[in-house]
């Protein structure tokens, strides 16, 4: 094992500069992930997706990432050229988006593109892309792989085709994942199996996840760490196991207008902000 962290991030900024004016989607973001779950949650627009996107170096211009440090295994990310990042993305790093309908190509089955993604980044034969591939559906529990291997993505669920996305991020063998809300489209059924498919593919292959999400019930049960993000800042990271004991305003303001069964609450709880914690 590598004497540093995985992922180390200091300092992470990321702005957009638009006509009228810049935008500071992220702000001054820390810290350091080793072979474990982290959880990134936060309210729509808090910096979360751009956060893992930047991570991969997936933020499209007018968007600038800058950072004290940003690096992935000892590999300083911003200062690395072209053809190194390419190397690590989709083979070492991978993300799985939020919905399947907008991240699968439609004209092409689910086969192909995972046997694009393997050999792209494993440099095998297509044979044992193939063999790969099917090996990968079914770690995914997809009961027929060879059927799903040839259908396209307008032929699958929901459930099916968020399963699909795993498989194909995790077909190169990754050290870390990103995992942006990918149980949001689903119902909470399939939400289950999905993390469970999850967790047990971290524990056996010992990599690092990092799960974006606004559902705090969901990640404080799945995640070692959390991270609380509002307004492009980090208020607050504490151990999942205590979330219920989190200091921040902000967080305390989540967990106060989560539903309860049996608890009726009129009117409904409205978080109150701080301009302070803008600062």
């Amino acid at each position: 094992m590598s004497a540093w962290p995985l992922l180390e991030v200091e300092d992470l900024h990321v702005r957009f500069r638009l006509p009228h004016g810049v935008v500071e989607a992220v702000r001054g973001v820390s810290f350091h992930l080793g072979r474990e779950r982290l959880g990134i949650v936060g309210e729509s627009g808090s910096g979360k997706s751009q956060t893992g996107r930047a991570l991969l170096g997936l933020t499209r211009p007018p968007g600038e990432v800058t950072a004290k440090r940003l690096a992935f295994d000892g590999v300083d990310l911003l200062g690395a050229d072209a053809r190194t990042i390419r190397r690590l993305r989709g083979a070492r790093m991978t993300m799985v988006m939020q919905d399947p309908k907008f991240s699968l190509n439609p004209v092409m089955t689910i086969g192909a593109q995972m046997l694009e993604a393997c050999r792209a980044h494993g440099g095998i034969g297509r044979r044992e892309a193939r063999e790969r591939s099917l090996a990968m559906l079914e770690a995914v529990r997809l009961a027929d792989p060879v059927r799903v291997f040839s259908l396209y993505p307008h032929e699958v669920s929901g459930g099916m085709g968020q399963r699909c996305m795993i498989a194909m991020m995790l077909v190169t063998d990754p050290d870390l994942m990103i995992a942006d809300e990918p149980t949001s489209a689903l119902d909470v059924t399939v939400q289950l199996e999905v993390l469970r498919i999850l967790d047990d593919l971290v524990a056996e292959r010992g990599m690092g996840l990092i799960l974006i999400s606004h559902d705090l019930t969901l990640v404080s049960s799945f995640c070692d760490r959390i991270l609380v993000m509002y307004a492009g800042r980090m208020v607050e990271e504490v151990r999942a196991s205590e979330l219920a004991q989190a200091r921040h305003p902000y967080t305390q303001g989540l967990l106060r207008c989560l539903p309860r069964l049996g608890d009726d609450r009129h009117p409904l709880p409205v978080l109150a902000r701080d301009p302070a914690w803008l600062r």
